[in-house]
């Protein structure tokens, strides 16, 4: 994926508590990014919006 975070700023939840367990989520123009809080400068796994939004409506049917 041509995509580019360089620059995004990464949000943590607002439901996040302080116990290390927690990732991060950015965009860009049509992409997502997740990265773990603990390993930030280990990458992120990049997915685009529609597999992201797709991601998140299954997670609320649960």
């Amino acid at each position: 994926m041509a995509s580019n975070f360089s620059t995004a700023t990464f949000k943590t939840s607002s439901h996040t508590q302080d116990n290390g367990t927690c990732v991060e989520v950015a965009t860009v123009p049509g992409f997502f990014a997740v990265r773990d809080t603990k390993h930030r400068a280990g990458g992120h796994l990049t997915v685009s919006s529609r597999a992201f939004r797709s991601f998140l409506a299954g997670l609320r049917m649960i």
